[in-house]
């Protein structure tokens, strides 16, 4: 249905439904109630899009999310929206669910045209094999946040800001060690995972080989970056392998289905399993017991992605790559058993 439709219907000119949309106050407010029916009982979406592409001049800042639901962007989200409304801007929010890096390159270029973009901010990009030529052509500002992989400052056609995933998980699994943990499982997130997952995954490797702990691939599960598919997962393992004493899980949503799981097998997170989650997540601070985890400075992610942003609009800066300390954030969920 068109707006020429509504128009008909409701016995008014399209210009009338336009100015009802848009909430204009030169419409009666008997006319609104009548056209405002006609688009509930039909129930009409205005295309935003399309109004979008009618302005000449946007002040639209593109926020691109990866993951249909992934709250942990969601204080980063809310961060950038008032920087960017304090700017003069208007935050248009997008999510992306792809997996292939050819169709998330699309899916970026078509953004970027359809709501006629003056930057970009990519949250939880997952795209390998990036260079100088792939936004070459792209005249705006691009940052890549929270991506998966660190760029170096030979890149000057986009900028990221980001974490030492790798790093960063040997760091967690380095600390389970050193308490004395040697059967230690890992919850990633897809299989088929060859962003995030992969680098944490990485650092859990390096962990048990620097200090002569063999892997064994049993210990690896799979949350999909969901509560329940962690908790399943978790299950299975402990029915599987009950000699593991802790697990590490690359998030905090799939730390906290990995929870439930040990509390309904009987088991007392914090005593009988340890387990660490990552990315800092409030949710974690308020479980029982509470979850010690990786924090990523979400705050600090958010103020500098947008200053990046607006630094290039006003030409005060070219594309930059930053990264970002994480910090381990010791709870009650891991004990010692030196």
């Amino acid at each position: 249905m068109q707006i020429n439709d509504i128009a008909k219907l409701a016995g008014v000119g399209v210009g009338t439904v336009s100015r009802v949309i848009n909430n204009h106050s030169q419409v009666s407010d008997k006319t609104r109630e009548k056209v405002q029916k006609v688009i509930d009982d039909n129930n009409y979406v205005p295309n935003n899009s399309a109004r979008i592409l009618k302005m000449n001049n946007t002040k639209n800042i593109g926020v691109l999310v990866r993951g249909v639901f992934n709250p942990f962007f969601s204080e980063i989200i809310d961060t950038m929206r008032k920087d960017i409304e304090k700017a003069g801007y208007f935050m248009v929010l997008h999510q992306s669910d792809l997996g292939d890096s050819k169709e998330e390159l699309n899916d970026i270029i078509a953004f970027i045209k359809e709501s006629k973009l003056q930057g970009l901010i990519y949250l939880g990009a997952q795209i390998e094999g990036l260079d100088n030529e792939t936004f070459k052509r792209l005249k705006i500002p691009l940052i890549f946040t929270s991506a998966n992989t660190v760029y170096d400052e030979n890149i000057d056609t986009f900028s990221t800001i980001t974490i030492e995933n790798a790093k960063s998980a040997y760091t967690g699994v380095n600390y389970l060690i050193k308490k004395g943990h040697k059967e230690i499982a890992i919850i990633l997130g897809d299989e088929n995972d060859s962003g995030i997952s992969k680098k944490r995954f990485e650092g859990y490797l390096k962990a048990l080989g620097d200090n002569n702990i063999m892997f064994k691939e049993y210990n690896v599960i799979y949350g999909e970056y969901g509560y329940e598919g962690s908790y399943i997962k978790t299950k299975e393992l402990l029915n599987n392998n009950p000699n593991v004493t802790a697990i590490f899980a690359i998030s905090d949503i799939m730390a906290v289905g990995a929870a439930k799981a040990i509390t309904d097998r009987g088991l007392v997170p914090g005593k009988e399993i340890s387990l660490m989650g990552f990315d800092g997540m409030d949710i974690t601070k308020y479980y029982t017991p509470s979850i010690t985890t990786i924090e990523q400075p979400k705050k600090e992610i958010a103020v500098f992605t947008t200053k990046v942003l607006f630094d290039m609009l006003k030409g005060d800066c070219g594309n930059k790559h930053l990264i970002l300390e994480t910090k381990l954030i010791e709870r009650d969920s891991c004990n010692d058993i030196n």
